[in-house]
């Protein structure tokens, strides 16, 4: 397909290398987010340079007419003017890099194809997957090695929550990008694990979309089209093992706290040996905690006793979940740590007994050791039945949240029924094992984490162990193989350092005072303006090689995202093809 002329470069208004306005011709359409290319010859005659741009802005108006009132006379025939309609271009290429001016009454085309691949740097990508489609119906990419950590890494998603689809649209680049591309390193390359936060919509991932053929025909397509043009198969999740909490109220049994779903979910928490050996205790403190005083440091010290500890225990038992103390403890004279409950009373005894032991006080003040033991108490009945020391050691290993472990490509972990500091304790210890785990294995395979509410786990005022963790990802999880897609209402509550070193950039529907946030200044201000309406499954996306913002939507999901959406009759077919396999 060849490039259209559609009008010419202006020449009442100033054009740079960087910036130009068009003149539309007569019986001519231009929109926003239009790809245009210009020819213009150097002025020593030398050669030729393409300039090739994306249309932030477009406006007519009549010439000739001075007063406001005037448009009335010239709508009924009784004033003789001309309807000037123009586009403004941001550049976003040149051929070559030479920084020139285009000449006014240079032709304008309208980029088909080639040009378009070219306009946008599509054709420079090695590696590349689908960002969605473009309002023209043409697929844009983004560079992979932008997102894998090979150039850089990270993806960020803001947008009003319930409009703005964030979590829909990491759906869908988490299902490109596990299509769509190649990696070397390992025969498993990629995996992933979302945190799901709300509802249990993502627990049907691994089925068919039963309302997707009847959305694409209100659109006018074919159930397939949209996802052909991407070079999306239209199937759902594969290969997905899904998790949740323990049910409280039934202890000892284990019985995965969750209701649409029965099969295929499993429960999922850490024995207190872990708790301790590994260095979790930091995540039973949110943020506001280690804010007073010295808590931080006495937190700090008494995780190394309890680690010394349990390493000890290791030496002599590596197989059980409870810890084995030398002298007793609490009213009850125990010597074995088998439950929340009793690592507390062990605390207590150590920090605010008769006679501290200053091994473990290390010169804090009283105050401090039970500022400590409180926050201690008040979360106990979120996390006890998460942190158990009567499990056997096959059950250590069938209850561990490890998605670099498990033998599936995609984990989901559910966390929306547990309390704030339950979710706060289940993120930090996972992704704490994952960077530990990493840091041994090297960089495959490839582990995406899908994490909404970033403003809640690394705001941007105050300090916790979460929010350092994500900073480090954000820093060094690119060389490790770690990358975040993270997502938030409003980015300007994360921490700048976990929003700023995200290659790529997407926004949804924004609300409009956090428009004007600097964290959004990569977009132009159409864009801005656009963002506080633009529809459902519409983002506009920003990443490094392009230097204008992209306006894509994307296709209808093929998996479930609720339990009403799910095709029962491909399902129920998938099991009878499973059990005919079997024979």
């Amino acid at each position: 397909m060849e490039d259209r002329a559609i009008g010419c470069v202006l020449g009442t208004k100033e054009a740079t290398p960087l910036e130009f306005w068009v003149a539309v011709a007569d019986e001519q359409v231009v929109r926003l987010d239009d790809v245009l290319r210009v020819e213009t010859r150097k002025p020593d005659g030398s050669g030729s340079v393409q300039f090739y741009g994306v249309v932030d802005r477009v406006r007519t108006l009549h010439e000739g007419t001075e007063f406001d009132t005037d448009t009335f006379l010239v709508r009924d025939g009784n004033f003789p003017v001309s309807l000037s309609y123009a586009a403004h271009v941001q550049v976003t290429r040149l051929e070559p890099e030479e920084y020139l001016p285009p000449l006014p009454g240079d032709a304008v085309y309208r980029a088909a194809e080639d040009s378009l691949k070219r306009a946008l740097h599509f054709d420079t990508m090695d590696s590349r997957i689908p960002a969605g489609l473009m309002r023209n119906g043409s697929p844009a990419y983004l560079n992979y090695s932008f997102i894998n950590g090979e150039k850089g890494a990270h993806v960020n998603i803001s947008g009003i929550s319930g409009v703005a689809t964030k979590t829909s649209y990491a759906l869908f680049l988490l299902h490109a990008i596990f299509h769509s591309t190649t990696d070397s390193g390992s025969a498993n390359t990629k995996k992933a694990v979302i945190f799901n936060v709300k509802g249990e919509d993502l627990f049907f991932l691994d089925k068919s979309n039963l309302k997707r053929p009847e959305y694409e025909a209100k659109l006018g397509n074919n159930p397939g089209d949209r996802l052909d043009t991407l070079g999306l198969p239209a199937m759902p999740f594969t290969d997905v093992k899904f998790c949740a909490p323990a049910k409280k109220n039934l202890l000892p049994d284990v019985v995965p706290n969750i209701d649409q779903r029965t099969e295929g979910v499993t429960a999922y928490m850490w024995s207190l040996r872990e708790l301790c050996r590994d260095r979790l205790f930091r995540f039973l403190f949110v943020g506001e905690d280690l804010e007073r005083g010295n808590l931080v440091y006495l937190v700090a010290n008494v995780e190394d006793r309890l680690a010394r500890l349990a390493v000890d225990n290791d030496k002599q038992n590596p197989k059980q979940s409870y810890l084995h103390v030398d002298e007793p403890y609490g009213e009850d004279r125990k010597l074995q740590i088998r439950t929340f409950t009793d690592l507390i009373q062990f605390l207590e005894d150590k920090l605010i007994g008769e006679e501290p032991d200053q091994r473990w006080l290390v010169r804090n003040q009283p105050g401090t050791a039970m500022a400590l033991i409180r926050r201690l108490w008040g979360v106990r009945e979120e996390v006890a039945h998460l942190i158990r020391g009567d499990l056997t050691e096959r059950e250590v290993e069938q209850y561990r949240l490890e998605p670099i472990a498990q033998d599936r490509l995609l984990t989901v972990a559910d966390i929306n029924r547990l309390g704030a500091k339950a979710q706060m304790f289940v993120v930090g210890v996972t992704l704490r094992k994952l960077f530990l785990e990493k840091e041994k294995r090297g960089q495959y395979p490839t582990v995406f984490i899908v994490l909404d509410e970033l403003n809640k786990y690394a705001p941007r005022d105050g300090r916790s162990p979460i929010a350092d963790l994500l900073v480090e990802i954000a820093e060094r999880g690119r060389s490790l193989g770690i990358i975040l897609i993270g997502a938030q209402q409003t980015a300007s509550e994360v921490e700048r350092r976990v929003v700023g070193q995200a290659a790529i950039r997407v926004v949804g529907r924004l609300d409009a005072a956090e428009a004007e946030r600097p964290e959004y200044n990569f977009l132009s201000a159409s864009c801005k303006q656009r963002a506080l309406f633009v529809k459902s499954g519409t983002m506009f996306v920003q990443q490094p090689e392009v230097p204008a913002p992209l306006m894509v939507s994307f296709p209808f999901p093929p998996y479930a995202t609720r339990r009403s959406e799910v095709d029962y009759s491909q399902t129920e077919e998938a099991a009878i093809a499973a059990d005919f396999d079997l024979f």
